[in-house]
């Protein structure tokens, strides 16, 4: 490649959280020779609803070289082991999505086939007891995890909860201090190149143009530049996933410190519940067919630890993606590209995904075709496999009190969730496909946890020879003393990263 090939201007078409983390993570990946300008509007508003995350955000942020405890102050963070799902089974069933395993490996044969044969037996302790990020959350402890890869305490995993606002905020910091330029204002339109059909510039509403080489389109649900301009179209989901709405309100912080996000299934969806260390985040997402906006807020309203800090305001979304994630020069990234409801914290995760992707594959001016096919091959799989992890939790509820649930239950699936749920059923295998994000603990939790129990087993484990009722009551055991030993939640914070 010539160094006349290379990019030399990246625009960024939108802030927020989206924005900001690529406007971040492509101003340290580029140290010259590059422009990178991020237009955005305060008249605006943003979503930043996504409060809570999963692990791979502290690679993220170890990549851009920000301090954990600096992070965590600076956004009135908290930390999170996983979620605890209420009332998504049978309206009575409580489960714990962790992060990381269930206790260890120890032969062949995975340990929850052992576990699967105990409990046949009514000799086995509830899943979630054999997992070190459930018997600490439960405790309300927090401590972080072991290198020492023959301690329990190196078997779980964390990320954070925190106020997207302010992450965006502290994110801006750290680009503009590395050349990042700024624009403020709103975009108007985008044009394009009469030869290749690329967006050549944007023109804002005050006149000004912008050009560009390569755009990023954080312009979330409009997608001004990648729909707008480029006309990419867009897959609907909702068949599969028929929430469509949000309310969203923080109240102050009350009752537990919990270091884990809590998802209780509602008539009409679900609510959400993420302790941060100023307010708790508060959202019901719901399927409006089902459900009014008023009645909607109503049932948020009435399930807050504490006093509301505003009144609830309402989003509507179509779960979904674009048929294309990068579309000539312009690349979606955040809610342009699509919408994953929030069920599993994966809109940042998203965000950090596509961000990495556009690193690996960067492009020069010849926008080769080849490396653009291989980012929406990637990205496109991605989704779809996060897409189907979301799906199995609605599919498999036992619920019939209301038409969201007995929709939910009865509605067909794609073949690729069909056929993890059949493996499971059959014999309690936890089968994989590529770019599968959330791997066989996070598939076992909610399989066991609402209710898709195993006709069989393993075909191996009787020929394996071996007992394992006692080593599963130890383990138990052994997680609740190492879980007893951590600090508590709240503790650990107020030691290391109060805001």
């Amino acid at each position: 490649m010539q160094q006349s090939d290379s990019i030399q201007s990246i625009v960024i078409v939108g802030g927020g959280t989206a924005g900001w983390m690529t406007a971040a993570a492509l101003a340290n990946a580029i140290r010259t020779g590059c422009s990178i300008t991020l237009i955005e509007s305060e008249e605006i508003g943003t979503v930043g609803v996504g409060e809570a995350t999963i692990p791979p955000i502290r690679t993220f942020n170890e990549t851009l070289g920000i301090a954990e405890n600096d992070f965590v102050r600076a956004t009135q963070g908290s930390f999170k082991l996983g979620i605890q799902f209420e009332g998504w089974g049978s309206e009575k069933s409580r489960y714990f999505h962790p992060f990381g395993t269930h206790g260890r490996n120890l032969d062949f044969v995975p340990l929850h086939q052992y576990w699967i044969a105990a409990q046949r037996e009514g000799r086995a302790p509830e899943l979630d007891e054999l997992c070190m990020a459930w018997a600490a959350a439960k405790r309300g402890r927090f401590a972080h995890p072991s290198p020492e890869p023959r301690n329990v305490l190196s078997t779980f995993d964390y990320a954070y909860h925190f106020d997207a606002g302010l992450y965006a905020r502290f994110l801006r910091s750290y680009a503009e201090q590395r050349g990042v330029v700024r624009v403020e204002g709103k975009v108007g339109e985008a044009g394009l190149d009469g030869q290749t059909g690329h967006v050549s510039h944007v023109q804002m509403e005050d006149g000004r143009r912008i050009e560009g080489q390569l755009f990023i389109d954080c312009s979330g649900f409009r997608g001004l530049l990648i729909e707008g301009a480029l006309q990419t179209g867009y897959q609907d989901w909702r068949h599969w996933l028929p929430c469509d709405s949000a309310m969203a309100v923080p109240c102050e912080r009350a009752g537990e410190f919990t270091p884990y996000t809590r998802s209780t299934a509602r008539a009409a969806g679900w609510q959400w519940r993420i302790p941060l260390q100023h307010r708790t985040g508060n959202g019901h997402v719901y399927c409006s067919q089902f459900i009014s906006d008023e009645e909607a807020a109503a049932v948020l309203m009435a399930n807050l630890d504490g006093k509301a800090q505003g009144e609830p305001r309402k989003l509507s979304f179509v779960t979904g993606r674009r048929n294309l994630f990068w579309n000539r020069n312009v690349v979606a990234v955040g809610l342009s590209g699509g919408f994953m409801e929030p069920l599993e914290s994966t809109s940042i995760h998203l965000i950090q995904a596509a961000i990495s992707k556009l690193i690996a594959l960067f492009p020069d001016r010849t926008f080769d075709p080849l490396v653009i096919d291989e980012y929406n091959r990637i990205a496109i799989n991605e989704f779809e496999r996060i897409r189907d992890f979301i799906i199995l939790h609605y599919k498999l509820t036992s619920r019939t009190d209301s038409e969201l649930w007995r929709y939910c239950a009865a509605m067909d699936v794609p073949e690729t969730v069909t056929w993890k749920i059949e493996h499971f059923r059959r014999n309690g295998r936890l089968v994989q496909r590529d770019a599968d994000l959330f791997g066989p603990p996070s598939w076992l939790a909610v399989h066991v946890g609402q209710g898709n129990m195993p006709e069989g087993t393993d075909p191996l484990l009787p020929l394996r020879g071996v007992d394992h009722a006692d080593y599963l009551r130890k383990l138990e055991a052994a997680l609740a003393r190492a879980a007893e030993a951590m600090p508590g939640h709240a503790d650990y914070i107020a030691r290391n990263c109060a805001a």
